[in-house]
């Protein structure tokens, strides 16, 4: 992470730092990013980046967590579709608005994206920092989703969490690979054209099935499955 030496610079130099530093990683991959590159279009000596941060995963691994919160503070602040959404339905709102802000902002998606499809040796450590960023929001979506009872009460939030989390990882997979889209493609930058309705579909099918469940039940009937499993199992 930046040292306070970087975050103590003025407004304008430290942004306009920031900004050369996602255009580099956005244009390159990282092992063709280039340190001397960015200081001399930042017109700093390179003994002062070492001073800002520790090396170029450091930088990187900032640019992904300031990308993360950034994408995290747009779909807060963002306009929804109702006032007050049920789980699924904002889950789903969610993955749609989610793809719009990548569309939207492409140099700060595609620090992502290289990580996720590209040649990034601490891909780990990059997921972990996205779930740093998202794991507070999602948590609180769980616990209201409890309260409103759209969850079954005996959901617990963490593991529903993970869940998601988990879930959302494996799509970075499958979404491409459903729309036989090429992962290094898309290590390059977002995809020229899109199919937008089968792109939609697994969105939709993904809500159904989390929602609905392996088994088919309603949350009515899982839940009284559950009451009747623990009664089966408490001894008399």
């Amino acid at each position: 992470m930046p040292s306070q030496t970087f975050l103590n610079l003025p407004d304008q130099k430290r942004n306009h730092i920031t900004q050369l530093a996602l255009a580099e990683f956005a244009s390159h991959d990282y092992d063709s990013a280039s340190i001397t590159n960015l200081v001399k279009q930042a017109k700093i000596a390179k003994g002062s980046f070492y001073q800002y941060f520790e090396d170029k995963k450091d930088l990187y691994l900032y640019l992904v967590e300031m990308a993360t919160q950034e994408k995290l503070s747009a779909l807060q602040t963002a306009e929804r579709p109702q006032a007050e959404m049920s789980f699924f339905v904002h889950l789903r709102w969610l993955f749609s608005a989610a793809t719009a802000f990548n569309f939207s902002h492409p140099k700060l998606s595609q620090i992502i994206n290289r990580a996720i499809y590209g040649d990034v040796p601490f891909r780990e450590e990059v997921l972990r920092k996205t779930h740093e960023v998202s794991t507070s929001y999602l948590h609180g979506l769980v616990v209201q989703g409890i309260e409103r009872g759209d969850l079954d009460r005996r959901t617990d939030p963490d593991l529903a969490v993970f869940a998601i989390q988990a879930l959302s990882d494996g799509m970075r997979t499958f979404v491409p690979r459903q729309l036989a889209l090429k992962p290094e493609t898309l290590a390059e930058g977002a995809p020229q054209s899109l199919d937008m309705v089968a792109l939609n579909q697994i969105y939709d099918d993904v809500i159904q099935l989390l929602e609905r469940g392996l088994g088919g039940a309603t949350g009515v009937e899982r839940s009284q499955l559950n009451d009747s499993l623990q009664d089966n199992a408490t001894p008399h």
